[in-house]
Parts: structure tokens; C-alpha cells; sequence
């Protein structure tokens, strides 16, 4: 009995022993590790951004530049709390900027991550969200004739008129004050240019702050749809924050609406039953109407978020981008970048229907809906996907990666596909209804639009990136075969 007790004691003190010394080791490696607290940087304004590296896919060397920063101050990568940039900090040069480098791993999920700038003497932090994109081979191109064309420069988007078997494109190259624009009529089987017209110079602003009044450049086209009934070309003037109306047959400018009405306008389309027309306003969470007939301003769709009063909403408001028409059910459909939210508006009354969240979704950009499914395809540009959703329930069916930058979407119901330009990734790609990546087409530098013509063409625009680059500002058929 008593052999039992002292064994007892003995490995109890031999155990509080080791416990008393595990806390001392503890302490000891804690205080050994204690960081000093630095100076803080009480006015940073730092900033990060990837450079010479557009699109960054797994196994990509990211080149991160800063500036902004203090001069001597030492900069600090981390991801999950792992150093990015090796064990030297980088130092801040006399002109407030630094520049180094690091590898995405080639197994790294794409999504976007959260990369900590960490900048010490004096101490300041960052988050910087870096894109990693999907990295999807080009497949599928004996499934198509592609033919392609240059145009002229800075294209946006195109439209195609079946009563006169003619397409509609817009150019306008660079910021204010735009002084190289077109509306260009091209046609759709030589992809010849037939005729083009430029806008004319828009009236001056108001001068801000003392300063002179400024150069707004002409009035710059970029969104466009046409009108078979009554032979028009609707387009937008974005730099303007308005629309124009012209004619298909000489491209004579019909109406040009006064600049402000339609706060940095970006779609347009016309829906010839009902003799309407609706623009985009990105810049308010509205939609204008128009009568088609009359080229009059009718009124403001307004689109309320559902994001509204709830956690992280903020001030963030429904701010459309694409417009996609179904005239035979008498619906328009449109999503938000800002808050990642599609709606639905009833063209007989135009009145909205309903407002939801799309699953998956950053940055929601591009919209087609496919009438035989029920279901609305959203290209969104932070995500990189294209999702298709159940529109009867909101719920996303597929999420689909499909490159770096999706900007728009258009689909071919009778095939069962949808097409989407890849930006970044320099494709478009096809996906079918069910999610299935198609095929995977060379698209040229930045392409920009799709739009749907007859019999499954489809005619994409792309832009150039420089004055010299061969493979920009091109337009291109892309036919089944």
C-alpha cells in the first residue's frame, strides 16, 4: 500500500515537473519570438499591383509592383502566413516604390487570394487580392470554321440586322477627349467594310474647381443594337453618359440625345414587338426606356439590391451591365457588377420581377438567357466563370471556368451552346448548357463581344493591345461546321 502511494507521488511530481518545465519552455520560446512593436505608419497610402503579368495561372512568377510607400521602409510578403518573397525584405527606394517577385505554386487553386503586404520602419499593412486564373488549353477548333478580318481601331461590340444582312460595329479608341470613333457597317459574309460614319464632337463640360472648361472629345460609340422596323442603329455614347440613334441605310445620324440622361450607359437593345428600346445605366441602378418609334426618353427602370440594409451592402447599388432580350415571353434580363445580382423586368409593364444573388459570382458582366431551359447563363470577370442558373429557382446549375476575364455571353439555343469571350485569356470559349466545356478558340488579343447572327454564326470582337499588334481590333466568324 504504501509502495503504491510513494510510486504515486512520485510520478505525480515527475509530472508536474515536466509540466512546469513544458510552461517554462513555452515562456521562454514566446518572449524569445515577442515582436517589437514598430512606429506606425500613420498616413500610408501604399499600393500594390501585378505588373507585366496581365493573367496569372497556377505555376505563373508573379512581378508585384508598390508604390506610395515610405523611402527606407522594408516590405514583407506573406500568404497563410508563409514568407512569399524570401527571408530579405525589399526595400523602398527614394521615389516611394519597390518592385519583387514570387511563384504562384503550379497546384494553386485558381480564385482569388489574399496576399499580406507587410511594411515595417514604419509599420503598415496591406491586403492584396491576387487573381489566380484558370489555365484551359484551346480544344475543339475542327468543330468550327473561324474567318477573321481587321476592322478598324478600338472595336467594342457589333449587331446584327437580319432584314438587311448587315452587321453594326463600334470603335472608339482611348480616354477623353476621344478623338478616333466609328460606326462601321461591315458585311457579315466578306466582313468588308461597307460604310462608316464618325459622331460628332460632344459639347464641352462644365469647368470644376477655376479650371477651364474641359475637351470631352466626340461623342463616342460603344454599345450598339438594331432596329429592322424601323431601320435604325441604336448605340451608346459611355465617355457622354447618353445614347444616339442612326440610320441603317446611310448611317446618318438620326438623334443625339443630350449628355447626362443615361449615367455611364453601357447595352443597349430594342425590342421590336413591343417598339421599345433599354439602356444600361452602370453608373445608376436604372434601366432607361425609349420609344423606338418617336426616338423619345420614356423613363427609368429602377432596380432595388437585394444586398440592401444587409451585412457588408454598404452604399453598394444594383448597377447593370449586359442586357439580354426574350421578346416572345416578354422579358428583359440584366446582372449587376457591384453586387452580383441578376434581374428580371416584365417589358409589358416594365416593372421589375424579381432581384437575386448569383451563386459563384464576382464581378457579373456578361448575361444570356436560353428560353428551352429556363436557365440564365452570367459570365462574371473576378470569378472567371460562366454559371448557369435555374431561373425558376435562382439556384446556379454549373460553374463553369472558362478563362481569365469573361466579358459577355452569347448563346445558340438551337445548338445548345453558349459562347464567351475571355479577355485575359485571349479565347472564347464554348460551353454547352449542361456545363461541359465544348471547345476552347483562339480569340485574338482582348476579346471584347460576342453577338449571334443566323444559323449559329457567331461574329466576335476583339481589341488590340498597342498601335502595332497584329492580332487586335479584329472581327471574327465563327461558324459549326
Amino acid at each position: 500500500m504504501n509502495g503504491r502511494r510513494t510510486l504515486s507521488h512520485a510520478l505525480s511530481t515527475t509530472g508536474s515537473r515536466t509540466v512546469l518545465l513544458a510552461s517554462l519552455t513555452v515562456l521562454m520560446a514566446a518572449c524569445a519570438t515577442a515582436p517589437s512593436f514598430d512606429t506606425p505608419d500613420a498616413s500610408f497610402k501604399g499600393r500594390v499591383n501585378v505588373v507585366e503579368t496581365p493573367v496569372v495561372v497556377p505555376g505563373t512568377e508573379v512581378k508585384l509592383a508598390g508604390r506610395d510607400f515610405k523611402p527606407g521602409q522594408e516590405i514583407r510578403l506573406t500568404y497563410g502566413g508563409a514568407a512569399l518573397s524570401g527571408k530579405e525584405p525589399v526595400v523602398v527606394g527614394a521615389d516611394g516604390t519597390f518592385r519583387t517577385q514570387f511563384v504562384v505554386p503550379a497546384d494553386a487553386p485558381v480564385g482569388q487570394h489574399p496576399v499580406v503586404v507587410n511594411a515595417s520602419k514604419p509599420a503598415a499593412a496591406l491586403i492584396h487580392t491576387l487573381k489566380v486564373s484558370p489555365d484551359i488549353p484551346l480544344s475543339g477548333e475542327e468543330r468550327f470554321t473561324l474567318t477573321s478580318k481587321p476592322l478598324v481601331p478600338g472595336l467594342y461590340q457589333a449587331a446584327y440586322s437580319a432584314k438587311n444582312d448587315v452587321l453594326f460595329v463600334t470603335s472608339a479608341v482611348g480616354r477623353p477627349p476621344v478623338t478616333q470613333t466609328q460606326l462601321v457597317k461591315v458585311d457579315p459574309q466578306t466582313l468588308a467594310i461597307l460604310a462608316n460614319v464618325t459622331p460628332p464632337p460632344a459639347p464641352a463640360q462644365p469647368a470644376r474647381d477655376g479650371q477651364a472648361p474641359r475637351d470631352p472629345g466626340l461623342y463616342a460609340v460603344y454599345g450598339v443594337a438594331v432596329d429592322d422596323v424601323n431601320g435604325t442603329v441604336w448605340v451608346t455614347n459611355t465617355r457622354q453618359s447618353t445614347v444616339a440613334v442612326y440610320r441603317q441605310s446611310d448611317l446618318a445620324l438620326l438623334k443625339q440625345f443630350d449628355a447626362g440622361l443615361v449615367p455611364h450607359v453601357r447595352d443597349v437593345v430594342v425590342d421590336e414587338k413591343q417598339g421599345k428600346v433599354y439602356a444600361s445605366a452602370f453608373g445608376a441602378p436604372n434601366i432607361a426606356v425609349f420609344d423606338a418609334r418617336t426616338q423619345a426618353f420614356v423613363k427609368n427602370i429602377e432596380i432595388k439590391t437585394t444586398l440592401a440594409g444587409g451585412p457588408g451592402a454598404g452604399d453598394r447599388k444594383f448597377s447593370p451591365m449586359s442586357l439580354e432580350l426574350d421578346p416572345e415571353n416578354h422579358k428583359l434580363y440584366t446582372v449587376s457588377m457591384s453586387t452580383d445580382e441578376a434581374a428580371v423586368i416584365d417589358t409589358r409593364t416594365d416593372e421589375v420581377d424579381k432581384v437575386f444573388a448569383i451563386e459563384g459570382s464576382k464581378g457579373a458582366s456578361g448575361v444570356a438567357f436560353d428560353p428551352r431551359t429556363n436557365r440564365l447563363l452570367v459570365a462574371s470577370q473576378g470569378s472567371d466563370n460562366l454559371l448557369i442558373v435555374d431561373l425558376a429557382s435562382g439556384k446556379t446549375l454549373h460553374d463553369v471556368k472558362v478563362g481569365a476575364g469573361p466579358l459577355n455571353v452569347a448563346k445558340d439555343s438551337e445548338r445548345g451552346v453558349a459562347y464567351v469571350p475571355n479577355r485575359g485569356s485571349g479565347t472564347v470559349t464554348v460551353v454547352n448548357f449542361d456545363g461541359e466545356i465544348v471547345a476552347n478558340l483562339p480569340g485574338g488579343t482582348l476579346p471584347n463581344h460576342v453577338t449571334k447572327a443566323g444559323k449559329g454564326t457567331i461574329y466576335a470582337i476583339n481589341k488590340a493591345r498597342g498601335n502595332e499588334d497584329p492580332n487586335g481590333d479584329r472581327i471574327t466568324r465563327i461558324t459549326p461546321r
